[in-house]
């Protein structure tokens, strides 16, 4: 199996701007960098969003992406002692019986 290849965001610009400033078809582009068309078509869709927060490298998020995350483990960590507090409830009422 093959490994998955890594590019820099400094590639990625490069490449991006390749095809919207120099216009520069995605699929002529896409065969001159090597990369397949949709990865391409995906790199200008992400720097068309949000330019400077596109491509945000190893171990970063977006801003967004981190909010999410955060809020997903407060989530989990909130459902457990409901869980808790629910099995407590249950054994002391049925201790008082």
């Amino acid at each position: 199996m093959a490994t998955r290849r890594r590019f820099s965001r400094e590639f990625k610009v490069e490449a991006v701007r390749l095809v919207c400033e120099r216009g520069v078809t995605v699929a002529q582009a896409a065969r001159d960098l090597g990369v397949h068309v949709n990865v391409l078509r995906k790199w200008v869709r992400a720097h068309r969003e949000d330019p400077a927060h596109a491509f945000p490298g190893e171990g970063q998020q977006q801003p967004e992406a981190a909010e999410m995350t955060r809020l997903r483990r407060e989530v989990a960590r909130l459902k457990m002692e409901r869980d808790i507090l629910r099995k407590a409830a249950a054994y002391f009422a049925k201790e008082s019986l």
